[in-house]
């Protein structure tokens, strides 16, 4: 077997999840006293750039070199790496950012190593750095912050020791230097956690959600009108609409992130009215998607939700005509799936409200409805009669009309 006389141990989250009787998803191991080479020579395939982690040949499970970290430079790469056999295992710990994720099990023995106090720290709830190494990279600042979207539910919180830490790479601007596919990642993953918001209140605590996302930050302070919205800040609905969002697909819970942009940059005479803030922010979203990387279909879903959400709210107000047109705007008839999509975020941001009052959203299932009767519209036969051109466009266009006509006369 290729594990015979190697000194490996269970670490990181499997060892913190199997603690907290969560579902174990993924088992790392780290590997003390070898080489590349030894491994290598046992069937271990390599698949680390910049340090040394292979995958076993039967499992295909990681196993890493232990190793430590030399900060050398700025930002996530500034490095210097050893994992040469002398390397030990309590070594290897100390660099990791928190004390939960820093323990180790020997699965021979079941014996526990933690040097650093995760045990007591899990226990306790508590998210705190391992050393003051902890802010030599910049990146812990968005882990930390997910970990909080993963585990606020059970009453986790971070040290404040480990707050000032983070504080200080935001004043250093160090987290500049994080590459924006980094970024992406860490939000896209906490985006459907169980509690989305505490990602961006513990950003917000350290004053890197101003630095990183300054179009959200800018959401809170900002009022809103009390009869729409009792919680009145508007930070505080769009992170209770994020929460909404966090079962649904990635593409809808960034859509909801980001559909209320307009409202951080609303004229401070006019308000708590925010009257034009869906076209206002249209540019935002573009700006902060771009900015982020995010995938083209993210951004487009985002655009419109953006733009045309207030639609779907008054959804039952609208002429057939204009309802017909929000179809053709959202490219409904050639990707029916939008439909679907954009209900969803739209009922997130809606019940994303203090009051139970806001929780039902019967304009989701109007949607649906007018728009499964527009595909009742028979296109071919159309075409069969003979029209063709802008005369095929308007018959079909009068027709879905009609067809919603109908549907709302039955309601």
């Amino acid at each position: 077997m290729p594990l015979t006389g190697l000194r490996y141990y269970l670490v990181g989250g499997a060892v913190r999840d199997r603690h907290l009787k969560l579902t174990v998803k993924d088992r790392d191991y780290v590997v003390v006293g070898s080489t590349p080479e030894a491994l290598q020579k046992r069937g271990f395939i390599p698949v680390g750039d910049d340090f040394p982690v292979f995958l076993h040949p039967k499992t295909k499970q990681e196993y890493a070199l232990a190793r430590t970290e030399r900060k050398s430079g700025r930002g996530y790469h500034g490095f210097t790496v050893d994992a040469s056999p002398e390397v030990t295992l309590e070594e290897d710990l100390q660099r990791r950012d928190l004390t939960i994720n820093a323990m180790a099990l020997d699965e021979k023995t079941g014996e526990l190593i933690d040097p650093w106090g995760g045990e007591k720290d899990l226990n306790n709830k508590i998210l705190r750095h391992v050393s003051p190494a902890f802010a030599e990279d910049p990146l812990r600042v968005l882990r930390v912050a997910r970990f909080m979207a993963r585990f606020a539910h059970l009453g986790f919180t971070v040290d404040p020791q480990t707050i000032v830490l983070m504080q200080k790479l935001v004043n250093d601007k160090e987290l500049l230097e994080l590459p924006a596919e980094r970024i992406w990642q860490e939000i896209k993953q906490s985006l459907n956690e169980k509690t989305p918001s505490a990602f961006f209140w513990t950003l917000r605590e350290c004053g890197a959600l101003k630095q990183l996302l300054p179009e959200i930050d800018a959401y809170f302070g900002i009022p809103q009108t009390r009869q729409w919205h009792p919680e009145i800040d508007t930070g505080v609905h769009a992170l209770l609409a994020i929460d909404n969002a966090r079962d649904l697909s990635n593409e809808v819970a960034y859509a909801v992130m980001v559909h209320d942009l307009g409202k951080g940059i609303t004229p401070e005479h006019v308000l708590p009215s925010h009257r034009g803030h869906e076209s206002a922010g249209v540019p935002l979203v573009r700006a902060v998607s771009r900015r982020l990387k995010v995938p083209k279909s993210y951004q487009q879903l985002a655009e419109l939700v953006c733009r045309l959400h207030l639609k779907c709210h008054t959804i039952e107000e609208l002429r057939a005509k204009t309802v017909n047109k929000l179809f053709q705007d959202l490219d409904a008839y050639r990707r029916p799936e939008r439909i679907e999509q954009f209900v969803q975020a739209c009922q997130a941001d809606a019940t994303g409200r203090w009051g139970k009052e806001f929780q039902k959203y019967p304009q989701a299932d109007t949607v649906r409805r007018y728009f499964q009767a527009t595909q009742s519209v028979d296109v071919k036969s159309l075409i069969e009669a003979g029209y063709e051109g802008e005369k095929l466009g308007h018959q079909i266009r009068q027709k879905r009309i009609r067809a919603i006509e109908l549907v709302h006369t039955k309601s």
